[in-house]
C-alpha cells in the first residue's frame, strides 16, 4: 500500500508569517506533521509515502534528510502547484499505479483512525466523521437511504444525511487507475475554478452503487489545519488526545 499526499500548497488561509514552514512541517509535541505521517504509515505496514511538493519543497526535503526517512518518503515535484491543489494531484497522477491511500498533508490525527481506514472491508472507502465540527468548508459525504450519493463541499444530489470527509481516501488498484481520467477533462481545459474533490466525486458518480464504502472514524481525534483557529484547536484539543503508537 502506498500513501499519496498533497504537500505543495501555500497555506495562505492559515495566515502564517512569510518565513513560516510549510504546513506539513508544523510541529506538535516536537514532531512535524510529516514525521507523524511517516511514523503512522510505517507502523501500519505501508510501503512508501509519496509527497506532491511545490511551495518550499527544499524545506520538506531537508526534513526528510534530517529525519533519515528517505527510504520511506519520496517527493514528486508538481510544477503547476501554484494553480491549486487539483494541479498538484495531477502532478501525482503516475503514482496511482496500485492500491493507495490518498491523503491531505495538513491533518493531525490518531493512528487508530488510519488503521480503521486500512482495515475496512471496502477496498475503496472514505474516512468519515459523523460529528461535523463548525468550519468554513467541510467536504461532505452525502447519503440517501444509506447509499453514498454525493461528495462535495456544496452537494447537489438529494440526500437525507451526511458526514464530514477528513481528507483520506483508500483506493483499490482499479479505482486508483481511474484517477487520471477523472482529472484530465478539468486539466486539459485549464480550469482553476474547481476543487480536486470534484474528481473523486466524478469517480463516485460514474461507479456502480456500492463501489465506495465508508470507514467511520467518529470519536477519534483529528483535525485539518486550514485556518488559524484550526491550528489552535489542533494544539489544545486534538494533540492532547492522540494515543501514542504502540512500542
Amino acid at each position: 500500500m502506498k500513501g499519496i499526499m498533497l504537500a505543495a500548497g501555500f497555506g495562505e488561509r492559515l495566515q502564517l508569517q512569510a518565513d513560516a514552514p510549510p504546513k506539513i512541517l508544523l510541529q506538535f509535541g516536537g514532531k512535524s506533521l510529516l514525521q507523524r505521517h511517516a511514523e503512522i504509515l510505517k507502523y501500519l505496514g505501508f510501503d512508501e509515502l509519496v509527497l506532491g511538493v511545490g511551495n518550499k519543497a527544499d524545506e520538506i526535503r531537508r526534513e526528510i534528510v534530517d529525519l533519515d526517512i528517505g527510504d520511506f518518503v519520496r517527493t514528486v515535484d508538481c510544477p503547476e502547484y501554484s494553480k491549486g491543489a487539483p494541479y498538484t494531484l495531477w502532478g501525482l497522477r503516475a503514482e496511482f499505479d496500485g492500491p493507495a491511500v490518498f491523503m491531505d498533508g495538513d491533518v493531525l490525527y490518531d493512528h487508530r483512525l488510519m488503521a480503521k481506514l486500512c482495515d475496512s472491508e471496502h477496498e475503496t472507502c472514505f474516512a468519515m466523521d459523523r460529528n461535523i465540527r463548525p468550519s468554513d468548508d467541510p467536504v461532505k459525504i452525502c447519503f440517501r437511504n444509506g447509499e453514498i450519493v454525493d461528495f462535495h463541499k456544496v452537494p447537489s444530489a438529494p440526500h437525507d444525511e451526511f458526514g464530514e470527509w477528513i481528507g483520506f481516501l483508500r483506493l483499490s488498484a482499479a479505482m486508483a487507475a481511474r484517477v487520471e481520467g477523472a482529472l484530465r477533462p478539468y486539466i486539459e481545459e485549464g480550469r482553476t475554478d474547481f476543487i480536486y474533490e470534484q474528481a473523486f466525486g466524478d469517480l463516485l458518480r460514474a461507479s456502480p452503487p456500492g463501489s465506495f464504502g465508508i470507514a467511520d472514524v467518529t470519536g477519534l481525534p483529528w483535525t485539518e489545519i486550514d485556518f488559524p483557529y484550526d491550528l489552535e484547536y489542533a494544539r489544545t484539543e486534538i494533540f492532547p488526545r492522540l494515543e501514542p503508537l504502540p512500542a
